[in-house]
């Protein structure tokens, strides 16, 4: 079982998409988008992801690479 990942489609065309095109390229990891997660205030004010169910947070596209694979490796699934 991988890790799942989703994006908001809107959080996407803001520039998340750099994110989502670099994980949906690592076999170990399912990449998914939605048109809306209900994070909306979120999604306004920065650029985020669902890593597992929970939110992880960026400033920028590259920074939201990092924690996310940063969060995996700290939140192993088995």
């Amino acid at each position: 079982m991988n890790p799942l990942v989703e994006f908001c489609i809107s959080n996407l065309a803001k520039g998340a998409q750099e994110t989502y095109e670099i994980l949906e390229k690592d076999p170990n990891i399912d990449v998914l988008e939605y048109g809306c997660l209900s994070y909306c205030t979120v999604c306004d004010q920065t650029f985020y992801a669902l890593v597992n169910g929970d939110i992880v947070e960026a400033d920028t596209p590259e920074e939201l690479t990092k924690k996310i694979y940063q969060y995996i490796e700290e939140n192993p699934l088995f």
